[in-house]
Formats: C-alpha cells, sequence, structure tokens
C-alpha cells in the first residue's frame, strides 16, 4: 500500500511497482492533491499503465532530437523546413519540461510569434512540428508523455500570390551569382521543387532525348514523373555538363557551387540579388513554382500534363498556384468584348445577306438580265 507524508510544507506519496518504491512530490500544500495523485498511481500500477517517473524530467530537446532523428532515418526531405520550424520553438521551449507544455503556454508562445511579424502559415508549420514531437513521443517504447496537450490549429489568410513576370525573370538572372543563374532557370521553366533541383545527379538527365527521370523517392509526394527540356533550358543543362567535365569531372550534381559542391542554402545571396535587380525582396525561391504552372497554363498546356510536369498530386493545390492577376483579367475582359464584335458583325452580314436576297427575289427576269 501507499503512503502520503509532507517534507516541509509540501505533501509527498509512496507507492510500490514490482517491488520497487517510488517518491513522488506533490508541489502541493493540500493533503486532498497528494490522496488524489497516490490512487492515480496505484491505478495506474495495477493497470500496468504506469508510465514511470522518468516522463515528468522529459525536456522539450530530447522530444525535438527524436522529431529530427525520425526525418533521418525516413530520408524526409523537408528537415531543412523542420530544423527551422524547430529553431523558432526552442527559443521559447528551450529547458521546458514536457509535462509543463500546456495548451496555455502554447497558446503564449503563439501570441509572442504573431508579435513578431510571423505569418500563420508559417506558425501553423510549427505548431505541426511540435505536435509530431508530442505523437512520436506517445508512441515510444515505455512512451515519454502520458497526455498530448491540444495544440490550436491557426486560420491562414495569407497563401502567397507571388509569380515572376518574363521581365523579373531576366532582371534577377542577371544579378544572381554564376552558379544560381542555372538553378534559377530550371525552376522558372518546369516548376519544380527547389530539394528536386539542387538534389538532381547527372545519372538521372539524358542528354540525347533532352528528358530528366525523377523516381518516387526523389519527389516530395513519392510519385515519379518525367520532365522534357527544350530551348534554353536544355542550353543551361548542356552548359552545366561541359562545365562539370572541364572543372568537376567527379560531381555528381547537376547544379553546384564555386567548389564543385552540392548547393546548399542560399537565402543571403538570393535577397540581395532581389534587391540588386530592383525586384520585390519579399519574393522567395516558392514563388518559381507559381510562374511555372501558371505560365504552362497560358501556354495552353493541358492543366492534366502541367500537373504531370510540376509534380502537384491534387486539383485543389494546383489551382492555388495557377495565379489570376489583373492583367489577366484585362485580357479576359478584351477578349470577351473581341467575341461579342465578331457575334454582332456576323448578324450583320446575315441581316445583310437576307436583304440582298430579298430584294433579288422581286426582281422580273428582265431586270436580272440587265443586271448581269
Amino acid at each position: 500500500m501507499g503512503s502520503i507524508y509532507r517534507r516541509g510544507n509540501v505533501y509527498w506519496v509512496k507507492y510500490y511497482r514490482a517491488g520497487k518504491p517510488y517518491c513522488e512530490s506533490t508541489r502541493s500544500e493540500k493533503e486532498t492533491d497528494a490522496k488524489s495523485l497516490l490512487k492515480l498511481r496505484e491505478g495506474q500500477v495495477a493497470e500496468n499503465r504506469f508510465p514511470g517517473l522518468r516522463v515528468e524530467k522529459i525536456r522539450f530537446e530530447e522530444l525535438a532530437e527524436d522529431l529530427l532523428n525520425d526525418y533521418r532515418v525516413n530520408g524526409k526531405r523537408s528537415i531543412n523546413r523542420v530544423e527551422l520550424s524547430l529553431k523558432h520553438l526552442k527559443r521559447f521551449f528551450e529547458g521546458v519540461r514536457v509535462i509543463d507544455i500546456t495548451t496555455d503556454r502554447i497558446k503564449t508562445y503563439i501570441l509572442q510569434r504573431q508579435e513578431k511579424g510571423a505569418e500563420n502559415g508559417t506558425i501553423n508549420r510549427e505548431l505541426s512540428a511540435l505536435k509530431r514531437m508530442f505523437n512520436l513521443a506517445g508512441e515510444m517504447t515505455p512512451p515519454k508523455v502520458t497526455t498530448i496537450p491540444y495544440i490550436p490549429h491557426l486560420q491562414e489568410n495569407n497563401a502567397r500570390q507571388g509569380f515572376f513576370s518574363h521581365s523579373e525573370y531576366l532582371a534577377l538572372r542577371k544579378a544572381l551569382p554564376v552558379y544560381l543563374k542555372p538553378v534559377f532557370s530550371m525552376a522558372y521553366y518546369t516548376g519544380m521543387r527547389k530539394e528536386e533541383i539542387l538534389g538532381l545527379q547527372w545519372s538521372q538527365v539524358d542528354l540525347m532525348e533532352g528528358k530528366i527521370t525523377l523516381k518516387a523517392e526523389d519527389t516530395k509526394n513519392k510519385e515519379p514523373r518525367v520532365i522534357y527540356m527544350e530551348g534554353e533550358l536544355l542550353e543551361v543543362i548542356h552548359f552545366q555538363r561541359a562545365l562539370r567535365d572541364q572543372k568537376f569531372p567527379d560531381c555528381l550534381w547537376v547544379f553546384f557551387n564555386e567548389q564543385g559542391e552540392r548547393i546548399g542554402e542560399f537565402r543571403k545571396s538570393w535577397k540581395s540579388s532581389c534587391k540588386k535587380a530592383g525586384v520585390d525582396e519579399s519574393r522567395i525561391f516558392h514563388d518559381l513554382r507559381r510562374t511555372g504552372v501558371r505560365n504552362m497554363v497560358r501556354a495552353g498546356i493541358p492543366e492534366r500534363v502541367a500537373m504531370m510536369i510540376s509534380g502537384h498530386k491534387t486539383r485543389s493545390v494546383f489551382e492555388r498556384y495557377n495565379i489570376v492577376n489583373e492583367d489577366d483579367l484585362k485580357k479576359a475582359s478584351q477578349r470577351v468584348k473581341e467575341y461579342h464584335q465578331q457575334e454582332t458583325t456576323a448578324l450583320l452580314n446575315g441581316y445583310n445577306l437576307g436583304t440582298v436576297q430579298a430584294q433579288e427575289a422581286q426582281l422580273t427576269v428582265e431586270d436580272r438580265t440587265v443586271i448581269h
């Protein structure tokens, strides 16, 4: 049987599991709290649900590392995204025991991020990482958490609408460092994801047929696809191959930096190049994905084919990338006007033809002979 005792003004409980004694502080000066905790623990021991006291000592950092290990083990390509989310979470939850990460505390985190200007979409990605941490901890043997707090999901009204016009593309390509220019062109023409481009290897490129083959493990949605190259894009890839053969013959990567290595993060170079080119500095590389989709649709490529090229699995997401701007609306209005003008002209021509036919019907044979 367990027992209750005091240390100073705080109540403690003592109970046993498999003959081993456990002493636990209630952190309370109320005897009723001690009785409730003792009853809870004895029930857990009886039902073989007692997690042990280590659960209460686990801190945020341990769950964060477990999440990263899960991404590494499964080879998830979005590990850079989750690392960025954990960086923000760590600033607030570092050193905090997991049992103390409550819904109230999470809401305080949300408010703090909003005050710093973070968008709801960004905060939701961070909250998703936090939720995944708790779910993984609950699946451990033995579990590292006994309860998972409710984690809110914010409404997102900030879906990006950015895309590059061709003039902006030319200006920014000129301003980018030499090693980033071909990466930029690939994204502009195909709408490929950044990680798909940076991870592209020569074994996936067929220069004779001018195509790129992405296997299921190379794509985010685990769907294989083939991308054909023409014109400027094909010339860019031929140039990359010639440069590689000349300077870095052992390089596996299609796109490489000045040292012949795989290109890493380039946020600073991107922002400085946008500023130099006079392009809105809020533009991100992912806007090129929207640009690629938009250009394919406007070029008359069937949507199903465009989805296969860009790698969109669902039509709803594809439609979100198929951005319509004021210039599109203006062109649509002009086309409607031209359509109505054609209809009006056709009606008038039909009316005039009918009038002439009626007049000819009233002419005598002699009149027709004179006319002819």
